[in-house]
């Protein structure tokens, strides 16, 4: 059981860094071994081996073995073949062990100071990834870095924005950069080869290979930190171009691959990922379904942050909503969550058809005109930040019943690859700040999701992020990581015509096929 489960781990006291003391015994004219490799030996003793030090570190290791007197603590990083000396404290030193865990998010940073041996959370910062300034999508930026120069552009800000924003948590948490000793990251495979300056031109390319699908662990100086010069760094291996190390990090983290029974996990963000399996065997794929179950097709939609209209609810009889706005601010717009709902509350009102069609014959306080056709005013001036009414077009309505078909068409496809049904899934997990908001009743009852009992739904929010926290309290995720890695088959759905014949079914609320979701009550 773990006595502090803000960060869970796998294996009890196996720490991504260990702190050991050490006493060395005194040199002398019998016994003329050298201070490293005396201390190389009593590490071994100790069950510590091989032990290397970076050859940059190794005066100042002795100069502290001298210093503290032969009895001090050796910090030390687990690096998958051996054990990396960190640094050398005295012995009574209770200053604590740090890292930083990373998601390396297309759009966003997200980055977590954690106290590695109480395995708690000290401190979560979430900043805009500086290379959208290149493009919005990665493709772009892809594109952009063709040439040396122009990745070099894109590794430097992005290196520069998680050093930034790291050095500012350190210093309002009062933590020395000296007592981080291991930084932990997840991102997908484009982001993974920016973060290690990679060519990752040929991943849009056919037959979409990418550089390198495996990282080194590497000091963090190396990689541009200079200010965690005793820290260990470690990222998150990728399946492939479309499949990478953020994923394999959430597949972990759900425990996707020590199940007996089959559980789906997708991750909701840029695109929606999906992983099917259990202890024996993993699928995946990848689907465009996430920019709008994210909020993005809509003229006024936003990720789930501050501002965002994360709930809906229509009153049946005056047709009027009732919101709910993160952060309980004035409304900004509305995120994947909201408009989830929004389309669900809306069919159940009658305000649409199943075809998603605003309902004509309703006479509805909220229809507007607008040059678009009509539209649902969903805030009025008065409940926004600029004061400007949120309409959602019936135009808007369709783009999104596309994504949310295209959800559904890609689940029943890799369900039906491996001959199973939806109600032979154990657990379905849903990833993403899209995770942490969504309803999955409204889910159901617009035919995003399959109509299964509501306790089969879980929401678990960053699941990269948790990944990359669990491995720095518990290093036996780093053969776990490599084992799922190898575990993963993937499937390319560009070219599947399966997927178009279920995609169109998928495009009606809920579906054309209502004995697929015997919950929802139709019109």
């Amino acid at each position: 059981m773990n006595q502090n489960p803000d960060i869970p781990v796998k294996a009890e006291n196996q720490p991504f860094i260990e702190s050991v003391p050490v006493d060395l015994p005194a040199p002398s004219l019998n016994d003329n071994t050298a201070d490293l490799d005396r201390l190389a030996r009593s590490l071994e003793h100790l069950g510590f081996s091989p032990v290397r030090i970076a050859p940059g570190r190794m005066d100042e290791v002795v100069r502290k073995i001298r210093q503290e007197g032969l009895s001090f603590r050796t910090v030390l990083g687990y690096a998958g073949a051996h054990w990396e000396v960190l640094d050398v404290v005295g012995s009574s030193s209770d200053a604590g062990v740090f890292g930083f865990a990373v998601d390396l998010g297309s759009t966003t940073l997200v980055i977590r100071l954690i106290d590695i041996f109480r395995r708690k959370t000290i401190n979560e910062t979430t900043v805009n990834n500086p290379q959208v300034k290149w493009g919005a999508d990665i493709l772009s930026r892809i594109v952009f870095a063709r040439n040396r120069e122009s990745l070099l552009v894109l590794r430097t800000c992005l290196i520069e924005a998680c050093s930034n924003t790291m050095r500012k948590m350190l210093e309002d948490s009062g933590v020395p950069a000296c007592r981080v000793y291991g930084v932990s990251c997840a991102g997908n495979t484009t982001m993974s080869h920016f973060f290690w300056g990679i060519d990752p031109s040929n991943i849009c390319r056919e037959p979409y290979i990418p550089a390198a699908n495996t990282f080194p662990i590497a000091c963090a100086a190396e990689l541009g930190f200079d200010f965690l010069p005793a820290s260990l760094l470690y990222l998150f291996p990728n399946v492939g171009s479309y499949v990478g190390g953020d994923i394999l990090a959430g597949v972990i983290a759900v425990d996707l691959d020590r199940s007996s029974q089959a559980r789906l996990f997708v991750d909701v963000g840029t695109n929606a990922e999906v992983v099917l399996g259990n202890r024996e065997w993993l699928l995946a794929c990848a689907g465009a379904a996430g920019p709008a179950l994210e909020g993005g097709v809509v003229e006024r939609g936003m990720q789930a942050a501050s501002g965002a209209i994360d709930r809906v609810r229509i009153d049946r009889k005056t047709l009027e909503p009732d919101l709910r706005v993160i952060g309980g601010v004035k409304a900004a717009g509305i995120c994947g969550s909201g408009l989830i709902d929004l389309v669900a509350e809306m069919f159940s009102s009658k305000i649409l058809t199943m075809e998603g069609k605003f309902n004509t014959d309703l006479d509805c306080p909220r229809f507007r005109t607008t040059p678009d056709g009509r539209a649902y005013a969903l805030a009025l001036s008065s409940q926004t930040v600029d004061g400007q009414e949120i309409l959602v077009s019936e135009i808007d309505i369709g783009v999104f019943l596309k994504s949310k078909a295209a959800m559904y068409a890609i689940l029943t496809v890799i369900c039906r690859k491996v001959g199973l049904g939806f109600a032979d899934l154990e657990d379905f997990y849903i990833a993403g700040s899209f995770g942490n908001h969504i309803d999955p009743e409204m889910a159901v009852r617009i035919g995003m999701i399959p109509d299964l009992p509501l306790d089969k739904y879980h929401g678990i929010g960053n699941s990269s992020l948790l990944g990359a926290s669990m491995l720095l309290c518990d290093r036996s995720l780093l053969a776990e990581a490599e084992r799922v890695r190898n575990m993963i088959t993937y499937v390319e759905l560009n070219v599947n015509v399966e997927l178009m014949s279920e995609f169109r079914g998928a495009l009606f609320i809920p579906h054309t096929d209502p004995r697929l979701f015997p919950s929802v009550q139709l019109l």
